[in-house]
């Protein structure tokens, strides 16, 4: 079903309105019969993007609201979160930084809203990784994470001024 402006082929083009046959909903622009410009969608499960489209998917900026509470502000390219935005969770933990393919990649903090902590460093495919600090009330640690681990040298230093330099060395299972 759809109410809105069309081109001289019959296509969807400029603003409409439109049920898909899912029960989706989506108002906003349209090119030649496609998503393309500003628009928002609404899906029968509660999610909503509220943002660009190209060629029917998520394109440029927008904000996805997902059914468990969490959202995503930021870049979109091609369907997946790409370039930079800010993730907030269900729980209230927070990512602002960069993405690659649907993923955390690149540089980026991390906010554990229970805590405070704060992770603010590298990411590989959604992983912590490369240099990195760990901030926590009281205390921080700077060094290399893999695969979301302290490896190798790195020093932990206090809120009182005293440091504490070492290697983290994966212990044997």
């Amino acid at each position: 079903e759809y109410d809105g402006e069309r081109n001289a082929e019959g296509e969807r083009h400029g603003r409409g309105k439109a049920i898909l046959p899912n029960g989706d909903k989506y108002e906003g622009e349209y090119e030649y019969g496609v998503r393309s410009g500003k628009g928002t969608y609404r899906f029968k499960n509660g999610a909503r993007y509220i943002g660009e489209y190209l060629e029917n998917k998520k394109h440029g900026q927008g904000t996805f609201f997902y059914p468990d509470g969490s959202k995503y502000e930021g870049h979109w390219v091609n369907d997946q979160r790409y370039g930079y935005g800010k993730y907030t969770y269900a729980n209230g933990d927070t990512y602002t930084g960069e993405w690659f393919n649907d993923n955390r990649h690149g540089q980026g903090i991390y906010v554990h809203n229970d805590t405070g902590t704060k992770y603010i460093g590298g990411w590989v495919n959604g992983k912590q990784e490369g240099e990195a600090e760990l901030i926590h009330v009281n205390h921080r640690f700077k060094g290399k994470f893999v695969n979301g681990n302290p490896v190798g040298y790195g020093r932990y230093i206090f809120d009182i001024g005293c440091e504490q330099h070492g290697e983290y060395i994966k212990a044997e299972q």
